[in-house]
């Protein structure tokens, strides 16, 4: 049993369904996870975590207000962060030219960190005729042997 930390970032509402779906079924997978819709950096457990962070892009490429201040202390941290294993789920609409520049942007600054993907960036365009919680809940559902 692994245990993760899923991270969202959600302007309306949409990025907060697709983090309970990953959640589901993770735990249907008897993995522990705990939610943070209204993420604090310090008080997000790091040891022996796999942070799933969950975002949608705002604007023009920016962050959702909720995880603002989470992306601003993850990037003044600066202890050494190598043992801590991520993804990002990124939400976007491909009909901008910042399409899920958000997840990306967060991706790298976790990147910086020396943190460790273990699974590659999944965008999902909402441009698209889709049910994003069942792409993202597949997805996982797909990588379970990697986490």
């Amino acid at each position: 049993m692994s245990s993760f930390q899923i991270i969202v970032g959600s302007m309306l509402g949409g990025t907060e369904y697709i983090a309970e779906a990953v959640e589901s079924a993770l735990t249907s997978a008897n993995h522990h996870c705990e939610l943070h819709f209204q993420p604090k950096f310090s008080k997000i457990r790091q040891k022996q975590q796999t942070w799933i962070i969950c975002t949608s892009t705002h604007g023009a490429g920016d962050y959702p207000e909720n995880i603002e201040s989470f992306v601003e202390d993850l990037c003044a941290y600066d202890q050494p962060m190598s043992d801590l294993n991520f993804l990002v789920i990124a939400v976007g609409d491909s009909n901008y030219d910042t399409f899920c520049m958000a997840g990306k942007n967060i991706r790298n600054n976790m990147l910086d960190k020396d943190c460790s993907e273990i699974i590659e960036l999944l965008c999902i365009d909402m441009d698209e005729d889709i049910d994003p919680e069942v792409i993202a809940e597949q997805w996982i559902r797909d990588h379970l042997d990697q986490l």
